[in-house]
């Protein structure tokens, strides 16, 4: 049953990602057009993150940052009033538009629509993590999940360990559909995100 769940769950990732890209064509160009226009370099902001087995792959994000900031991206605590942001990027980050990207990490299989976030670099080294806590990396990462719709940069790395194994525990596809619509819910809120 388990197995079959989580075929269901990729298949849904594929077929919802794709419809995505597509239907917001338009919307993605014109935030990098927006990107370059800000603060000519590159559009996108690339890093890499541990997924799903603990394997590492490339996540991708529309720059938000000023050129040569973005590389101090992960070692800096980043909030509204960052100066290393763009106007553009303040904007972009207060409708989280810059995770968008990310539908082409799902295409390609590194991630799901939702999942516990992606390791970044600056969390505790995984020698630190209990067995318990591992249990995240039993699933694909997702660009939501329960720690995004309770509480996301409000919470302590403990309380966004305990949503992430929560999650991986009480997987269902109900589950994910909810947390989707609860998701766009606190987007258009703008409830516990950056604002512009």
């Amino acid at each position: 049953m388990r197995t079959l769940q989580l075929y269901t769950k990729h298949t849904f990732d594929f077929i919802i990602a794709s419809l995505l890209l597509i239907a917001l064509s338009a919307i993605l160009i014109l935030i990098g057009l927006g990107v370059w226009l800000g603060d000519r370099g590159p559009i996108f902001y690339s890093h890499p993150r541990l997924g799903k087995n603990t394997k590492l792959f490339t996540i991708y994000k529309f720059r938000s940052m000023k050129m040569g900031s973005e590389y101090l991206a992960d070692t800096l605590p980043a909030n509204d009033r960052d100066p290393r942001l763009t106007t553009f990027g303040r904007f972009i980050r207060a409708w989280s538009l810059d995770e968008l990207p990310q539908l082409w990490n799902v295409l390609k299989g590194d991630m799901s629509l939702v999942g516990p976030r992606p390791r970044n670099s600056d969390d505790p080294p995984l020698n630190q993590y209990s067995a318990k806590k591992m249990l995240r990396f039993m699933v694909r990462p997702g660009i939501t999940g329960l720690a995004q719709i309770n509480g996301r940069n409000q919470l302590s790395w403990q309380d966004m360990m305990a949503l992430d194994v929560r999650y991986v525990q009480e997987f269902s596809l109900w589950l994910d559909i909810k947390i989707l619509g609860l998701t766009l819910w606190k987007v258009l809120k703008r409830e516990g995100i950056y604002h512009a």
